[in-house]
């Protein structure tokens, strides 16, 4: 009895080679791989057209390209600034490192001072601010660091986590 349990345990792997064999010409499973291998190339494609419109890196637009590059894109972040305050220059290392993880959200940020129109239009009263616009439409905003414990010292996921909740 146990010289038959072994020659069976013996003989299943040459059994599941012929199984893999099979598998391997399985047009099932064929076009499965083939399914796949178009979702990945649409995917490359899609962050492509995404970097083209300045997804995946943080940088400054000045306020006469403001409205096109909000409108342009379906997610923007943006983070109004000021060149002398130390919140803003913590709050845009953070962006600049979220940025290439979401490639899907462009980060823009602008300096306020030279954005009197919009600061006024937007009724900012605090820096930093960063507002979140879904298709050209701001939909909620992050005034200084109130949302973030009110210290200087959160971490980049605490960020990243609370902007994905908004």
């Amino acid at each position: 009895e146990v010289l038959a349990n072994e020659k069976a345990q013996g003989s299943r792997p040459a059994n599941e080679e012929v199984d893999l064999d099979e598998l391997m010409d399985d047009p099932e499973l064929e076009r499965l791989h083939a399914d796949r291998i178009a979702a990945l190339k649409r995917e490359v494609e899609k962050r492509e057209a995404f970097k083209r419109q300045g997804h995946g890196e943080y940088r400054e637009v000045s306020e006469g390209d403001f409205l096109g590059e909000v409108t342009r894109s379906d997610k923007v972040i943006c983070h109004f600034y000021h060149k002398e305050f130390y919140r803003c220059k913590i709050m845009d290392k953070h962006l600049k490192t979220l940025a290439p993880r979401h490639v899907d959200t462009k980060f823009i940020k602008m300096d306020a001072e030279n954005a009197p129109f919009f600061v006024t239009k937007l009724a900012i009263k605090t820096l930093p601010c960063v507002i979140l616009f879904s298709k050209g439409i701001a939909m909620d905003r992050l005034v200084g660091f109130q949302d973030l414990g009110a210290k200087d010292d959160f971490s980049t996921t605490k960020l990243e986590n609370l902007l994905v909740r908004k």
